[in-house]
């Protein structure tokens, strides 16, 4: 018997292969600071679970496939904030923004059908269109340049009969880009002219630094019949296990095909839409201090990351991770080497490689994906971990290149 090829095309997550070595070393008595997975430590807001307390319901029923009407409510009043004006018809209320994904390229993709996409980029987008049967065609960012991708020439020559769509993170993960206002006009130019679908994939839409205005593609009009918008509660309200996303459309036939992917899994989980409705009725200004609170990790981690030599980074302006370029040639190999091998004071860290973040094979091979999610304290510690580890990696690499060249002169006498 043989498995599908689409599902062996799959790589393993990155993010969390890396699982049994950290075990591994806390079962050695390491502390391990974990930059790897972005699970906000932040609280959940009790009106998540005050909703679901308060709600009497004797029987946790089947919901109507599309969502709940409070869930979908919650959610139109809250882009009504943002000159954002959605009807009920084009709200689909789906198992988290990782549902929402998988369903839209479902939706737009046939087998070998091509969606051009920025890389470095969340690594499950490569399984969401894999799975799809279709092909991601990669927009190449560099670290030098700060991950910036908005360029007329670069999108257009990537273009064929095949592509679909375009699929963007703003702002960005594993980058922490935000387009400006002028890139995303530019993309969505590029789309409109080509007739290609933008996915904007928005789940990070609060955080946004330096007192710059959130900004999404769904406030572009002239482009709403070809955007689709993924929203979650993981992130900006620190809801990750709720498991509770929405996919935003003005294209009707889009949103009712949809509708017909949604009905085959029957509805959205009943408890978690009500908590989720809440949350997305929290006021505005619940954003700002979490906001300013990330801020200040991002700049903490900048600012640990200027004492190492040698590595090439730029300062977020969104998302809470950030992608470092190591003086290393193979970071998996350090990072390896960091759970098994390293620890000062009892103490090691772990972060992502970012080679599985690019569609373009041997790229990334020196880069990290950061998760600023813990205590400012704790991110000044653990990039302080990584600058010690690689200056003793290096003394390594050097003590191996002497002995090489000690061994090498006693052959040769």
């Amino acid at each position: 018997m043989r498995l599908s090829k689409k599902i062996l095309s799959i790589k393993a997550s990155p993010i969390r292969k890396f699982f049994k070595y950290t075990e591994s070393a806390k079962k050695a008595g390491k502390k391990v600071y974990f930059l790897n997975i972005g699970q906000p430590d932040v609280s959940t807001p009790p009106v998540f679970m005050e909703a679901i307390r308060n709600d009497g319901r004797d029987i946790v029923e089947y919901g109507p496939s599309a969502g709940s009407i409070e869930m979908i409510d919650a959610v139109k009043d809250y882009y009504k904030r943002y000159d954002m004006d959605f009807a009920r018809e084009e709200i689909i209320v789906t198992c988290g923004g990782s549902e929402a994904l998988r369903f839209i390229i479902d939706c737009i993709c046939d087998e070998g059908d091509e969606v051009i996409v920025p890389e470095p980029f969340y690594t499950n987008y490569g399984a969401f269109v894999r799975a799809s049967g279709g092909v991601i065609v990669p927009v190449t960012t560099r670290a030098e340049d700060g991950y910036r991708y908005a360029d007329r020439d670069a999108l257009e020559s990537l273009i064929t009969p095949r592509t679909k769509a375009l699929l963007l993170t703003n702002p960005g993960n594993p980058t922490g880009v935000v387009l400006t206002e002028g890139e995303m006009e530019l993309i969505g130019a590029v789309a409109r002219e080509n007739d290609l679908f933008i996915i904007s994939d928005e789940v990070y839409r609060e955080f946004v630094y330096d007192g710059k205005p959130m900004s999404s593609f769904g406030q572009i009009k002239d482009i709403a019949d070809r955007t689709v918008i993924v929203d979650s509660v993981s992130k900006r309200f620190s809801a990750c296990g709720a498991r509770i996303g929405v996919a935003l459309s003005k294209n009707r036939e889009l949103t009712e095909n949809l509708l017909k992917l949604a009905q085959s899994r029957l509805c959205a989980p009943t408890l978690d839409q009500l908590g989720s409705a809440a949350l997305y009725r929290l006021p505005s200004d619940y954003f700002d201090d979490i906001r300013a609170e990330f801020e200040r990790r991002r700049n903490a981690v900048c600012e640990e990351l200027a004492k190492i030599d040698g590595v090439v980074f730029s300062k977020p302006p969104g998302a809470f991770y950030i992608t470092v370029k190591l003086p290393v040639n193979d970071a998996e190999e350090f990072l390896l080497w960091l759970l098994q091998n390293f620890d000062d004071g009892g103490e090691t860290v772990m972060f992502t490689p970012a080679e599985d973040f690019y569609a373009t094979e041997g790229l990334g091979r020196s880069e990290i994906r950061i998760a600023y999610v813990l205590s400012e304290s704790e991110l000044r510690r653990a990039v302080e971990l990584i600058r010690l580890a690689l200056a003793a990696w290096n003394r390594r690499l050097s003590e191996r290149v002497v002995s090489a060249a000690v061994i090498e002169r006693a052959n040769a006498v």
